[in-house]
């Protein structure tokens, strides 16, 4: 695994880091939502981004 910072999208696209900046920016903008609910989200379900997904769209409403 490289260090190439021009890479902005997560190093497993399955799961979310939220201790990576880069990564918790990446995934509040493909989900549309804050750092604080992509949080809790992954607080409820995992990093799977399948399952945080899954849980905000179910949460969405």
């Amino acid at each position: 695994m490289s260090d190439d910072k021009t890479n902005t999208g997560p190093a497993d696209a399955r799961r979310i880091a939220m201790g990576e900046d880069y990564e918790v920016q990446y995934w509040t903008e493909k989900f549309g939502v804050t750092a604080d609910t992509l949080q809790r989200a992954v607080n409820a379900v995992g990093n799977s981004a399948d399952a945080v997904q899954a849980h905000l769209q179910r949460h969405s409403h």
